[in-house]
C-alpha cells in the first residue's frame, strides 16, 4: 500500500472533511504511518473529522478492528474523530461484536432521529 502524500500543505475545505483511503490488507508496519497521517490531517489541516474509506480493505478481521481502533485513538488524541465510509456489513457486525462504535457516513448520528420517523402518542397510553 502506498500512502505517500504530495509535497506541500494539504488543501482542506471547511465543509469537506479530510479523507484517508484504506486499500488492501494493511500490514502492522503500515499502521503507525496511517495513525501519523490521521494526526497530521487533523492538526495540520484544521479538520475535525477524517473520513476513512474502508471499502477496499477486503474481508474484515481482527487486524482491521485493531487498525480502526488505533486510528480512532490517534484522532481523539489530536482532538478529532474518524468516520467510516463504505464499511462491509460484516465489518460493521464485527465492530459491534467487540464493542467499538464508529460514525458511518450516511447514517444518522445517535442523537438525530431517522428521517421520516414520526412518533405518535395516543391519549390514555401509559408512560414508558
Amino acid at each position: 500500500m502506498n500512502s505517500a502524500r504530495p509535497p506541500g500543505l494539504p488543501h482542506v475545505d471547511a465543509m469537506t472533511p479530510a479523507e484517508l483511503v484504506l486499500a488492501g490488507p494493511v500490514t502492522r508496519d503500515e499502521v503507525r504511518g496511517l495513525c501519523e497521517e490521521v494526526r497530521v490531517l487533523l492538526e495540520g489541516g484544521g479538520a475535525a473529522v477524517v473520513v476513512c474509506d474502508v471499502g477496499g480493505l477486503g474481508p474484515p478481521g481482527l487486524g482491521v478492528v485493531d487498525l480502526l481502533a488505533r486510528l480512532q485513538l490517534a484522532a481523539r488524541r489530536a482532538g478529532g474523530r474518524i468516520r467510516l465510509r463504505d464499511p462491509d456489513p460484516a465489518l460493521h457486525a464485527l465492530l459491534d461484536l467487540v464493542g467499538l462504535r464508529f460514525e458511518v457516513e450516511g447514517q444518522p448520528e445517535q442523537w438525530e432521529p431517522a428521517l421520516g420517523v414520526q412518533e405518535e402518542v395516543e391519549p390514555g397510553d401509559p408512560a414508558v
